[in-house]
């Protein structure tokens, strides 16, 4: 049975018609250009159910949207990183670029696949986790490092090589890649969180 647009995009107005600083009005389904209509009917009828996160302002561009919400969907669903591990991987973005919307979305999916409150709370304070697993270890080196040097020391990919394969470690540079892009529009859209939402995420200043 498919979703309708109109459903789910009713919960979200009412999420978040109360905040006047999000940049992008949620687009109601008659305000919808039959373009904007289709991707949206795609997105709430496939594994996310929802137009929250980036979605509402991608939409403003809806052949990007498109596109952008079937590497999202592999990203997430089809990645072959381990789901804890790709889980971590995107509350380190979202720790990156101090995106609130993004940790509370996925700080429960996270602890959901395995991942430790404590390594959360740790990456939250902007804290190296102490209690990582090896493999975890892995993953925040590697996410870590590509950000803050723009590349990965051989150390670094061999031991991310030898955790994930080849094709995990594309995968992993692609998940980086585009919750960065997701974490950039939630950003500058303002996209708001639940007053009572997840583990709360301070600023940090991003080091150069």
């Amino acid at each position: 049975m498919r979703i309708g647009v109109g459903m789910v995009l009713a919960g979200v107005l009412m999420s978040t018609a109360a905040n006047a600083a999000e940049r992008f009005p949620v687009l109601s389904p008659e305000a919808m250009t039959p373009a904007q209509k289709a991707v949206a009917d795609k997105i709430v009828s496939g594994p996310r159910k929802s137009l929250g996160g980036p979605f509402n302002a991608w939409l403003r561009s809806p052949d990007l949207a498109d596109r952008l919400q079937q590497v999202g969907e592999h990203i997430r669903f089809g990645s072959s990183v381990p789901r804890r591990l790709n889980e971590f991987a995107i509350l380190i973005t979202a720790r990156a670029w101090n995106a609130r919307y993004e940790w509370y979305a996925h700080y429960p999916l996270a602890l959901e696949a395995g991942l430790a409150p404590a390594v959360a709370a740790d990456l939250a304070l902007g804290k190296r986790p102490v209690a990582m697993s090896a493999d975890e270890a892995v993953v925040y080196d590697f996410c870590t490092e590509l950000r803050r040097d723009k590349a990965v020391s051989d150390a670094t990919y061999a031991a991310a090589l030898k955790l994930l394969g080849e094709q995990g470690v594309v995968d992993l540079i692609a998940l980086s890649g585009y919750y960065d892009l997701v974490s950039m529009t939630l950003n500058v859209a303002r996209v708001p969180t639940p007053p009572d939402g997840a583990l709360p995420l301070p600023d940090l200043k991003i080091q150069p």
